[in-house]
Order: structure tokens, then C-alpha cells, then sequence
């Protein structure tokens, strides 16, 4: 299932979007109350393209993991760590599909970096292994958009990985995937830069988030960033990003300078 977030006519809300058997274009089944819990459609259906799709959550946080696949870690001169990378990105950093990255004041180098993110469906804490498919709504498309000369200049990510528009998120939930071996791709401007798979992560979805959880609480739409593939690079203004990840979709972005 498919699970959207949308604005139409000043109204925010929920829906299931639905390719219809005929082959046309896809509908918005809109849904009552949300899907972090127990819900029902509503009947209405709106064609996709007639709704402006939001951030497909906005997380109380964004729990990022650094150098999670070895060719990345390595592409940027760092050995793959013994205990995952652990940071913050704030929910003044999310952004949604079609929504422009702003380069921000701070930084004259931004980067790309597509990511599966994993969005959390319940409250929860200390999950075993066992558990933690449990947790999890579905999972979506991020761009983890890193500001690469304020990375390397300050020790502390939180400049660098957290300014406005930094982690566009989406198209959509996908509530029905298994994470373990998906493609996912990166181009700018139609040419691909990254190219690889979840399986070369370091670390599964299910070590995230056991390693998460021992130290702190994931509320319903909290959201886990889990590493890039090789093959980051640079932004520039009037650039357009695409992160497409294989069960999902793919999350488009322009890049605009400040002001």
C-alpha cells in the first residue's frame, strides 16, 4: 500500500494512491483520520496529479546513519566504523517531493546523497531484532543533502546535515516491501551519479533499529535515515535531484540558490 500525504483546496490529509486497472493515471483514495492507526477510505478519490503531495510525515526527528555502506565511506577517506554513525536531522530540515533545496548561507559545496528511509509506525523503545519489522509503518525515499565543506570543517554534523530543506523526503509510504535488496538511484539533471543496493549496507534495518532504540524512544512518524551508496557529488543551483528506490518510487527535488 501506498500512503501518501497531500494538500488539496487548504485541506490536509492521508490517502492510498491506486493505479486504476484501466492502465490511466493514478488516484488518491483519501482516507479518515491517519494511518498510524486503525483507518478507513473514505470514498473519495481525486486523480494524483490534481493534489499537491506534502513530506509524507513530519517526524518529532530524523535519526540519520553515517558510513553505512563501505565503497561511501571509503570515497570520503574514512575507514567503515566499528558502531554505527549516529545524528540528528531536525523536522525544520524535512521537505516534500517537487519542493526546492535551498542552498543554504552557510555552505558554498552542497551534496547528494539518496537514501531508503524507514518511517516508524508506533512508540517504541528497546526493540529486539525479532520485533523490529513491528515498528515499522513502511518505508520512502530521502535525500540526505549534506553541506560537504561544513562537514569537514566542523566536527559536529548538526550545520551541515541540518539546515532548512536538507532531507526531502518521499513520494509517499510504501507499507508493503521487504528492505533487504532494493536498487536505488541517484541522478541529477537525468545523468546517474549513485547507483547500488540495500544489501551492501553495513548494517540491516533491523540492527538500526535495535541500535536506536537501546538509547532513546521512536514516536509514529519518526524517521530513520539508513547511509548512501557511493557516489555522492555536488549541487548547484538550478540542478534537479532524483533518489529512485525500487518498490517505492522516486522523490524529485530542484535545487535553487538563497533568496
Amino acid at each position: 500500500m501506498r500512503i501518501a500525504r497531500f494538500s488539496i483546496d487548504g485541506t490536509v490529509g492521508f490517502g492510498v494512491v491506486e493505479d486504476p486497472a484501466d492502465g490511466g493515471e493514478p488516484v488518491l483514495d483519501i482516507i479518515k483520520g491517519h494511518p498510524f492507526a486503525a483507518f478507513e477510505r473514505s470514498g473519495r478519490r481525486v486523480p494524483l496529479d490534481q493534489v499537491r503531495l506534502l513530506p509524507p510525515v513530519l517526524p518529532s526527528k530524523v535519526v540519520a546513519i553515517g558510513r553505512n555502506y563501505a565503497e561511501h565511506a571509503r570515497e570520503l577517506g574514512n575507514e567503515v566504523p566499528e558502531v554505527p554513525v549516529t545524528f540528528f536531522k531536525p523536522s525544520t530540515a524535512v521537505t516534500g517531493p517537487g519542493d526546492p533545496i535551498v542552498f543554504p548561507a552557510i555552505s558554498s559545496e552542497l551534496h547528494h546523497e539518496a537514501e531508503l528511509a524507514v518511517v516508524i509506525g508506533r512508540l517504541c523503545r528497546e526493540v529486539p531484532r525479532e520485533r523490529a519489522r513491528e515498528v515499522i509503518l513502511g518505508y520512502t525515499c530521502a535525500n540526505d543533502v549534506t553541506a560537504r565543506d561544513v562537514q569537514q570543517r566542523e566536527p559536529q554534523w548538526a550545520r551541515a546535515k541540518g539546515f532548512d530543506t536538507s532531507c526531502p523526503l518521499g513520494p509517499w509510504i510504501e507499507t508493503d516491501l521487504d528492505p533487504s535488496d532494493l536498487a536505488i538511484m541517484c541522478t541529477v539533471n537525468g545523468e546517474q551519479r549513485q547507483l547500488g543496493r540495500t544489501a551492501q549496507m553495513i548494517r540491516d534495518v533491523e540492527d538500526l533499529i535495535v541500535h536506536i532504540t537501546a538509547a532513546m524512544t521512536l514516536l509514529p512518524q519518526d524517521v530513520i535515515l539508513t547511509g548512501t551508496p557511493a557516489g555522492v557529488g555536488v549541487l548547484r543551483p538550478g540542478d534537479e535531484v532524483a533518489v529512485t528506490i525500487e518498490g517505492i518510487g522516486t522523490l524529485t527535488n530542484p535545487v535553487r540558490a538563497r533568496g
